[in-house]
Parts: C-alpha cells; sequence; structure tokens
C-alpha cells in the first residue's frame, strides 16, 4: 500500500474521492520509463537507483504519482538484498567498541577496521569491505538483486487500489452489502476479516442483501489508524465478490489546509462496478475434493433439478453460514446443501451449534461417516430428516431424496 503523504484525493459534500489513474498515452510512457529504470539498475545498490528515480520526477507536477508508482515496484516487484557475509549490526558494534578507546582519525580508522575484521575472522572480508558492510543494511545500501517487470495495466490497477484502500486508513465504520455469491468467495471474505481482527455482524437475507458491519471505534486502539489499515487490507478480498456495495465512515484529516474544518466525518462509498482489480488470488470454486466431485457426479443427471454455486448467506447470533451448494427445482423451490467433512471436534461443534441458531429448515447436512459425532459431543437427532450420512463419496440422488421431501416436491 502507499503511504500517507503519496496519497491523492479530494473531497466533495463530504464524499471522499481517490485519486485514479488512466491509461493515457503520457502515463504509459511514464510506466515504462520507470519499468526500464529498475530493469537498468538490477544488481546494483538502491541509492543509484533512488537518485534516477528523483531525478525522473524533478520539475513534474505529477511527482506523487512517479512516487507511488514507484513505491509500488519496489514493494511489489523488486527485491533487494543485504550484501556481505557477515551481520551490519555485528561489525558496528565491533568496530565501535574498537573505536572507543582512541580519538577519531583517518588513519585511526583504517587501523580499527584491521582490528575489527582480524577479530571477526579475517577472512570473509577485507577491511576495506568491512568498512563498506559497516552500513550495508541500510535501505539505500541494499543490493536491487531482481526485478519481474509488470505489465503497464496491472501496475495502473494497482496504483488505483492502492489509492482506495489508502483513503481506508482513516475508517472507524465498513457496511457492506453483499448479494449471492459461490461460497469459495464469502468464505475468502470471513477469512480476511479474521486475518486482520476485523469485528464483523451479518445481516439480511437473500431479497435485500447481506449487510456486514465491521465497526472499529478508536478508542479500543488509542486513536490510532490501526483499524482503519486492517479496513485497508481487506478491500483486495472484497473485490472477488461479484455484487456488493460499501460505504465507510472515516475521520476527516486535520494536516491538509483545505480541508473544511466544520466537517466531522468524511465518507467513502465504493460498489462491485467500479472497476478495481484485486492482486490477491482467486479463491478456488470448491473448497474441497468432496464438493467438486458432488458438483461432477451431479451434472450427469438429469430431471428438474438444478445446482447453484452461488449461494446466500445465513446470519446467525454469533456467526454465519455459508452453505455449500443451493438446489433449486423447476417449479421454484430450493434447498440449501452445507457438506461437512471436517473432523475437529471443535469444528463439528460449532457448525452444528450454528445450524441449530439458524432456525433454518432448508438446509440439508451431509455429514461424512468417519467423523466422531459423539466424540465431539454433537447430537445430529434433532436435525430429523435432513441429515444423510455418506461413505467416502455423496451421492447426489440421496440429496435429491431429502430435497423433494423438505420442499414437497416429487423425483421426475
Amino acid at each position: 500500500m502507499l503511504p500517507t503523504d503519496l496519497l491523492m484525493f479530494r473531497v466533495k459534500a463530504g464524499i471522499v474521492e481517490p485519486r485514479r489513474l488512466k491509461p493515457t498515452p503520457g502515463n504509459l510512457t511514464l510506466i515504462t520509463t520507470l519499468i526500464d529504470t529498475f530493469t537498468a539498475h538490477v544488481g546494483e545498490k538502491r541509492a543509484p537507483l533512488n537518485d534516477a528515480l528523483k531525478a525522473l520526477e524533478a520539475g513534474r507536477s505529477d511527482y506523487r504519482v512517479v512516487r507511488g508508482l514507484a513505491h509500488i515496484l519496489a514493494g511489489d516487484h523488486a527485491e533487494f538484498e543485504t550484501g556481505g557475509t557477515l551481520e551490519p549490526s555485528l561489525i558496528r558494534a565491533k568496530v565501535f567498541e574498537l573505536a572507543q578507546a582512541h580519538p577519531p582519525s583517518r588513519a585511526r580508522r583504517a587501523d580499527v577496521l584491521a582490528q575489527a575484521a582480524a577479530a571477526l575472522g579475517g577472512g570473509p572480508l577485507t577491511p576495506e569491505e568491512l568498512g563498506e558492510a559497516l552500513y550495508a543494511d541500510l535501505p539505500d545500501q541494499q543490493t536491487l538483486v531482481q526485478f519481474d517487470a509488470p505489465e503497464p495495466g496491472t501496475l495502473i490497477d494497482r496504483f488505483n487500489l492502492a489509492q482506495a484502500q489508502g483513503v481506508l486508513y482513516r475508517a472507524y465504520s465498513l457496511i457492506i452489502t453483499a448479494r449471492r455469491n459461490e461460497p469459495a468467495r464469502y468464505k475468502q471474505l470471513l477469512k480476511y476479516t479474521k486475518l486482520f481482527g476485523l469485528m464483523v455482524t451479518v445481516e439480511g437475507d437473500a431479497d435485500y442483501g447481506f449487510t456486514l458491519t465491521m465497526d472499529g471505534p478508536t478508542s479500543l486502539f488509542g486513536g490510532t489508524t490501526r483499524y482503519g489499515l486492517a479496513m485497508a487490507k481487506f478491500l483486495p478480498a472484497l473485490l472477488h465478490v461479484t455484487k456488493w456495495d460499501l460505504t465507510a465512515a472515516l475521520k476527516p484529516r486535520r494536516d491538509l489546509a483545505w480541508v473544511d474544518p466544520e466537517d466531522d466525518e468524511w465518507r467513502f462509498e465504493l460498489t462491485s462496478d467500479d472497476g478495481y482489480v484485486s492482486h490477491y488470488k482467486v479463491p478456488d470454486e470448491h473448497d474441497s475434493a468432496l464438493e467438486s466431485g458432488f458438483a461432477d457426479r451431479f451434472t450427469k443427471l438429469s430431471g428438474p433439478w438444478t445446482l447453484e454455486r452461488e449461494v446466500d448467506l445465513v446470519p446467525v447470533p454469533g456467526g454465519v453460514i455459508i452453505p455449500d451448494f443451493r438446489l433449486v427445482h423447476e417449479g421454484g423451490r430450493s434447498v440449501l446443501l452445507e457438506i461437512v467433512g471436517y473432523w475437529r471436534p471443535e469444528y463439528l461443534r460449532k457448525k452444528f451449534d450454528l445450524l441449530r441458531k439458524s432456525g433454518r429448515t432448508d438446509v440439508i447436512v451431509a455429514v461424512s461417516e468417519r467423523l466422531n459425532l459423539e466424540r465431539a459431543g454433537v447430537d445430529p437427532s434433532d436435525f430429523d430428516e435432513r441429515v444423510i450420512f455418506f461413505k467416502g463419496v455423496l451421492n447426489p440422488k440421496g440429496v435429491l431424496e431429502v430435497a423433494e421431501k423438505l420442499t414437497g416436491t416429487g423425483m421426475a
């Protein structure tokens, strides 16, 4: 992501609009020049590269664009290493220890380096090399050892997303309305809320959408933007969900002269149609071989039932259920299918507890017989005919039989 001083945005009527870079001929030429600059400095220290980048931005009114693009190239596409065979911190400690006994001088410096080289083994570095290695761990002394040049369009997408992420640094509340999606997309979304420590509640239904609310009172974090940073890191995961709207409440920046002092709150609004591109890995369509195998076998059947991957979230007090499939009858009725193949006792207890709390009677639960429900303290008897036990593979015909009973449809 970008540091605060490289963020570019405007505020209109309390709505924040981040700067977006377009693939104009001028911007594409700039990106090509930046990529060529990095490529030309592979094998060199970072200081000459920084000098070349400063020369490139000199006299340009869009210098922050240059710095922002270079920041992304250095962070995402370049690899820098500290040279030498000894840790610079160890070299500094020995040199400073030896130097304390004598007043500094050019001649004395050479003696100290020679003594330090001998004390540190002598072989790995000569006194001259030791002098160069003293501060080899500083950023400008690191060597650019590898650079993987991105496509210009990819870099533009990454720059634009970084600007949007930067706006969220100051967010203390995030509300997302999500529509029906593949389970893998929802599961990735919720995985990242946990990964980044976001507190989320889920409400709503399939007709009006599911609302995910993430609140981070600044008092919890000592007035810092740590929660906003977590929301910024979360945004690329949200982009994999196909239909959504986002509204964020932000703290206004008081360090900018043009900010209206009367502003108490800013808002940032995004939708899935805004064209931002995620750099996070796209989640697999199926979470397990059980699910993919079931889907493959279902496609070989003929009849009035259709298997859908896009499903609804099922809000539950204390959590959320993300069914694996929806089975839709041609008459319009449908049921959800949850495949339980994971064996850990805590997982099983939580899964069945959430299913009970949901109060939903349209969820079929398929459970592998390899799971020891009794050992986990799970009693599925209160789910009546909605539970299916299977060995090895899940037979679609058995699932459809249960679906017919629940929906009042008949085999066709």
